[in-house]
């Protein structure tokens, strides 16, 4: 848990890197997604709800599909993404 804090902190804090995609709408929803998901972790006692695991599984899926083709520069930015996501997976009864 305090490994998903200290990620979550510097995620949160860190500017959305500049790069040209034509994945670039579908990552910013992904990235709003994934972090609703971790805010809702950390904020509620008893976790979230099994939809909210497999909509949380389905926004992996789709950010792995699309990571090889980012460029390096901003791969930082969303392999902590996808970082954040697979902690959540792992730590959910149900992921």
């Amino acid at each position: 848990m305090a490994d998903l804090r200290a990620m979550w902190e510097v995620h949160k804090d860190a500017e959305w890197p500049r790069f040209s995609s034509p994945h670039e709408g579908e990552l910013m929803m992904l990235d709003t997604v994934i972090s609703g998901c971790v805010v809702c972790f950390l904020d509620t006692p008893a976790g979230f709800d099994l939809q909210r695991v497999e909509m949380l599984g389905t926004c992996l899926a789709d950010l792995d599909a699309i990571l090889p083709e980012l460029p390096g520069d901003s791969r930082e930015y969303f392999d902590r993404l996808r970082a954040l996501g697979g902690i959540l997976l792992e730590a959910h009864p149900h992921g």
